[in-house]
């Protein structure tokens, strides 16, 4: 039987059981196996790495884990200029779009409050999450560790908080969007882009009180919903205000 050690850092311990988080783990095995599976076997994404370091030297998911050896684990580098070390994450996509499970519809009405390109659907099935964030360039967000293990998945992050106020900040955070923010320019309901309309031009479908009270509106042509700032905004603008500090703190 041969043996391999192996230390998972800072963030990928979440997926470790508590008594396995922050030490040297052992893991036996009579064939040898490539280091992916081995860390997708300690129930890690593949998503989640970034730098995989066998007895020192960096490789990629490819390497042939052997007898003896000393693997270190890094979860994605934020602060810390790692191009000279082979990462093994794709380079980030150009634009930052989503794709979410069917557990994250109030995050994806955050995210698109925050002006973010999100496809959702309630009935989305595991296959067609994984061909929408391929086919589509999109960052996979689910609460399914599962389907991020998935080969096809190149781009996809597993949210930790189960507030969706909270998980939008995770988000917004994880993959440094606060210079990208750009509200109230999205429905929350589909998708679409708003565009600005006259009052004359949606008047008919008004509830009369709103007719009376507001003069600037926009409309989604996509599924014709209408906005105004009503009630809910002012709500809406103090998360949009949280975010935005929650920038202004982490550059200062």
């Amino acid at each position: 039987m041969k043996s391999a050690h192996f230390r998972f850092y800072a963030e990928l311990n979440d997926f470790l059981p508590t008594d396995s988080r922050g030490r040297a783990l052992t893991r036996e095995f009579e064939i040898e196996a490539s280091v992916k599976d081995i860390i997708e076997a300690f129930g890690i994404p593949h998503t989640e790495v970034e730098v995989i370091l066998v007895n020192g030297k960096s490789v990629d998911f490819s390497y042939r884990v052997g007898d003896g050896d000393s693997v270190s684990v890094y979860p994605v580098f934020e602060s810390f200029d790692v191009s000279q070390i082979v990462r093994v994450r794709p380079k980030p996509l150009r634009e930052s779009r989503f794709v979410l499970d069917a557990h994250l519809g109030t995050l994806t009405r955050y995210l698109r409050l925050l002006g973010f390109d999100c496809r959702y659907r309630n009935d989305f099935a595991d296959r067609e999450l994984v061909e929408t964030s391929v086919s589509e360039g999109r960052i996979l967000l689910t609460r399914d560790v599962g389907v991020l293990k998935r080969s096809a998945v190149t781009h996809g992050y597993y949210v930790r908080a189960t507030d969706p106020r909270a998980q939008a900040f995770e988000v917004v955070r994880r993959f440094d969007l606060f210079g990208a923010v750009a509200p109230f320019r999205r429905c929350l309901s589909c998708n679409g882009g708003l565009k600005r309309v006259r009052k004359a031009e949606v008047h008919d479908r008004l509830p009369s009180r709103t007719a009376r009270h507001f003069k600037e509106f926009r409309m989604c042509p996509d599924c014709d919903r209408i906005y105004w700032k009503g009630s809910h905004y002012d709500r809406m603008l103090d998360f949009v205000e949280e975010v935005r500090a929650l920038g202004a703190h982490a550059a200062g």
